[in-house]
């Protein structure tokens, strides 16, 4: 899952350097960081944790052993709280892009302080939850004195606002996306998109049933296996889904027909050989300048004998295949009686 997500990543920012040749913006940023911070778990979870019998009975480990898998899993946890924060944050910055609408924007720019203040402030819990802090791997065999938080409490409550948090983000999109000028083909193309895009709610909602088995258990070192592998699956399935929209467009380069790419080619040759007279029905979302004439009538009076005028006509026509502008043409994005500056 781990390569997977990194192979998203990283053909969303060739597609967009390379390729499309478009800016990277905070989005891209909050993704590749999601992707940075998700390594040392997929790394922890091969060489640390299973390494020292993660998903084993207990009492067949050595000490050392299980000191080492709490260890490991203390880390896991707090690291965990800081990817889904930045996932989220992808995905909150991705709208901002393509959501340009000053209401819509107030909205999001609320979303993106609460997550930010719940991330932090559950990444601090996760780290000093245990006093003192290597209690929480040391507390095992009795041999210390210390003090915990509950780690069910912290776990459940995360995930049970990063739950509600998944639906609000879909709602917003859906929201929006009633008052785009679009055909309801079009229009039920682009809610599925975004609809995908929350099964990472389902990974979730998967993962707080392996907290329910987890409060209940008795035996760490197997109690830990079922957590730790849904809570890697969730990150990993999140940043895949933050890059949903990038590889729509790379299939759309690769496989043209589906989203009439080709037809829309053929709109643009049409377009740039006849100019502006003609206008394919696709060009008029794309970027343009066109229709420059000047006409030089400095010899039409002075010289009587060459009686000529200069006509020169010039066209330029520039396009620019932006992901989010394919996405959602943000001209649409207006509500009747409304404008936005």
């Amino acid at each position: 899952m781990a390569v997977m997500a990194a192979i998203c990543v990283l053909s969303r920012f060739a597609y967009k350097i390379f390729f499309a040749g478009l800016d990277v913006g905070w989005d891209d940023w909050f993704v590749m960081a999601t992707l940075i911070a998700a390594m040392p778990s997929a790394v922890i979870t091969v060489h640390g944790t299973t390494a020292n019998g993660l998903g084993r009975d207990i009492w067949t480990l050595e000490p050392q052993q299980i000191t080492n898998v709490l260890f490991y899993f203390y880390i896991m946890a707090w690291l965990y709280f800081l990817q889904v924060t930045l996932v989220k944050l992808a995905i909150i910055f991705f709208y901002m892009r393509i959501f340009p609408a000053r209401e819509v924007q107030r909205v999001l720019w609320a979303t993106t302080i609460f997550i930010i203040v719940w991330g932090f402030a559950f990444v601090v819990t996760a780290i000093f939850q245990c006093k003192p802090i290597h209690y929480f791997w040391t507390k095992w065999d009795g041999l210390h004195e210390g003090s915990c938080a509950d780690a069910n409490a912290v776990s459940w409550s995360n995930a049970s606002i990063s739950i509600a948090l998944d639906l609000w983000m879909l709602a917003i999109p859906l929201w929006q996306l009633r008052a785009l000028k679009l055909h309801w083909k079009k229009k039920v193309g682009v809610a599925l998109m975004f609809i995908v895009g929350t099964f990472v709610t389902v990974v979730s909602i998967i993962r707080l049933q392996s907290l329910v088995n987890f409060a209940k258990g008795h035996n760490a070192t197997m109690d830990f296996m079922d957590v730790s592998i849904w809570s890697t699956v969730e990150i990993c399935v999140g940043i895949m889904c933050a890059c949903l929209p990038s590889i729509r467009m790379i299939l759309v380069k690769i496989f043209p027909a589906m989203s009439g790419s080709t037809l829309r080619s053929k709109g643009r040759q049409y377009y740039q050989q006849y100019g502006s007279d003609v206008r394919s029905k696709t060009a008029r979302s794309q970027p343009r300048t066109v229709g420059v004439v000047t006409v030089d009538r400095s010899n039409s009076v002075h010289d009587v004998e060459d009686r000529h005028i200069k006509f020169q006509k010039t066209f330029t026509v520039s396009y620019s295949d932006s992901d989010e502008t394919d996405l959602v043409p943000m001209t649409d994005i207006q509500r009747p009686g409304k404008t936005h500056h």
